[in-house]
């Protein structure tokens, strides 16, 4: 039986023999040097008795120290085994780029789950941090607020700003001296709402590029895309093309989808250098 691991090289495949690596150099089909061959990891790992490899020994040291997603991988492969929702992945990569007293976006805020886990990430004993939540519905800017009060303190409570726009304009409210961290997005319709309501292409669009503008350097773009509902692929396929075209230089973009499950939301991360 195969596992799946995440690597730095190109492509990473565990098999359940003895636990020993070998590594398989295969040349490039197009014309480079035959000394730069291409790696493909072969690395046998222990087997548990559900017949997958744990998650601690499929990924245990085969991220970078540096890399934004070290320290993500449990929660990862929760994910593909379906035993973590997407946007579980999401806060999980969150705490391992945001910093307590930075200024956050969550520019989708819904019913306020990510708000709330958002403020709990920048919120320190000063009271600095801020949290930009917004939302076109009233419903969506209600239930935020609703939760936050059930779940904080009112000095806690100040530090979000609550606001009905559309996420496009999200740099009208943002103080221009602000050191944006995150700008997270959940794409789709407000759970519980009315699911003709949905976020746009269009709109999606302008409000990347804003992010895009407004992110510091070590900041995250953070998107969970929903597809299942009538426009979603449309919306996904908008916001692939805006991340292909992101620099190298840059950005570093990264997606995790489910191929046999088509209609599963898909985390996207966008790692500002």
């Amino acid at each position: 039986m195969l596992s799946l691991r995440i690597c730095s090289r190109p492509f990473a495949i565990s098999k359940p023999r003895k636990c020993l690596e070998q590594t398989l150099k295969l040349t490039c089909p197009r014309k480079v040097s035959q000394s730069s061959p291409r790696s493909l990891c072969f690395c046998a790992k222990p087997i548990e008795p559900n017949g997958f490899a744990s998650a601690s020994s499929t990924f245990e040291n085969h991220l970078p120290h540096d890399s934004p997603l070290s320290g993500v991988e449990d929660v990862l492969m929760s994910y593909i085994f379906g035993k973590k929702r997407a946007t579980e992945v999401a806060h999980s990569v969150w705490k391992h780029v945001v910093q307590k007293g930075d200024t956050v976006i969550d520019a989708t805020c819904g019913n306020g789950y990510d708000t709330l886990e958002m403020l709990k990430m920048v919120a320190d004993e000063s009271g600095r941090g801020c949290v930009y939540a917004m939302d076109i519905q009233k419903d969506a800017l209600v239930n935020t607020y609703s939760l936050l009060e059930q779940s904080l303190n009112p000095n806690e409570i100040e530090l979000v700003k609550l606001l009905p726009i559309c996420h496009s304009e999200m740099d009208k409210v943002v103080s221009e001296n602000a050191s944006v961290r995150l700008v997270a997005f959940n794409l789709g319709f407000l759970p519980g709402g009315d699911k003709a309501i949905i976020t746009k292409p269009e709109t999606t669009l302008l409000a990347l590029e804003v992010a895009k503008k407004i992110l510091m350097p070590g900041g995250l773009i953070s998107l969970v895309v929903y597809v299942g509902h009538p426009g979603g692929w449309q919306e996904w396929e908008t916001v692939q093309t805006f991340t292909s075209g992101l620099p190298v230089d840059n950005w570093v973009c990264s997606k995790f989808q489910i191929l046999n499950r088509p209609w599963a939301p898909i985390p996207v991360f966008l790692f500002k250098r």
